[in-house]
């Protein structure tokens, strides 16, 4: 289409896509039928996406906002931020909308962030960045090749052949760019979740205590191209996801907490504790 690209980061993306394509596939069904998890699952979702970037409360807290309508007099922003993911993950018709070119992934990925960052207008909700970002030593792809890298690598996305290989893909594409001022790690975790939805597929979810790994991960994809941590990462999270019964949220809050999902990671390792697949059902 004309439009500049970062071809670094192309390099980068088609190394991830050949580590995708290379492993055997991994298909892992909605346990259950969706209707019996339509908001718990999601909830989780969004409560744990949030987490990982700084916006923390207590599950009743959170619960209290996205099923109650009670938005803290304090924290406002921080109540929109986890209502709008919400909105978006809970709505199965539209996760699994999966954009086909890359006008409709472009328009998407901008609806979704004006909606999640709708009352941080700082933030320029809904549209590409302006002014270059960074996060310690990742510089991301400069403000006039966001358009032109998204629609590459979307390009590639649509060619890789399963929907967890597109998932990693995607998420890690969005993630590497970082094509807004803020919000790019929830739009990068909506878009996997989309790849698996509209698949049938179980859906990722990033536990508190699973944070560092899931950073790390990124950070060893973008800076060295280590691949096969991300996806084993990635991997291992579905698998726990899987291991949740979400049918009833009190159920799966006490399987999570026996897992240890929302031990900080730091404390987390003090204590010498993991995140714990097993039968997460019975803990």
């Amino acid at each position: 289409m004309g439009l500049p690209y970062d071809a670094a980061r192309m390099e980068t993306f088609e190394t991830l896509r050949l580590a995708v394509e290379g492993i055997a596939p991994i298909t892992r069904p909605e346990s259950k039928p969706y209707a019996s998890s339509e908001t718990i699952l999601p909830f989780f979702e969004v409560y744990f996406s949030n987490f990982i970037e700084g916006t923390e409360f207590e599950v009743e807290e959170a619960s209290a906002i996205v099923f109650g309508g009670k938005i803290p007099k304090l924290r406002p922003q921080d109540a929109h931020d986890i209502l709008g993911t919400y909105r978006i993950v809970a709505d199965r018709k539209l996760m699994s909308r999966t954009p086909k070119d890359p006008v409709a992934f472009s328009s998407l990925l901008r609806s979704f962030h004006a909606q999640i960052m709708a009352k941080r207008p700082t933030t320029m909700p809904g549209q590409f960045k302006k002014v270059a970002n960074r996060a310690g030593a990742t510089f991301f792809v400069s403000p006039e090749l966001v358009e032109g890298t998204l629609q590459r690598g979307f390009e590639i996305a649509r060619s890789i052949r399963t929907p967890f290989g597109r998932a990693v893909f995607m998420m890690f594409l969005i993630s590497e760019i970082h094509p807004f001022l803020d919000g790019n790690g929830r739009t990068a975790r909506i878009f996997m979740n989309m790849e698996l939805v509209a698949a049938q597929e179980q859906r990722i979810i990033i536990p508190t205590i699973y944070r560092n790994d899931y950073i790390g991960a990124l950070k060893g994809m973008s800076h060295n191209k280590r691949a096969e941590t991300l996806v084993r990462v990635l991997d291992f999270s579905q698998k726990y996801t899987g291991s949740i019964d979400w049918s009833e949220m009190q159920g799966a809050h006490t399987q999570l907490d026996v897992t240890h999902a929302f031990y900080d990671p730091a404390d987390a390792e003090t204590r010498g504790l993991r995140l714990r697949v097993g039968d997460a059902r019975t803990g």
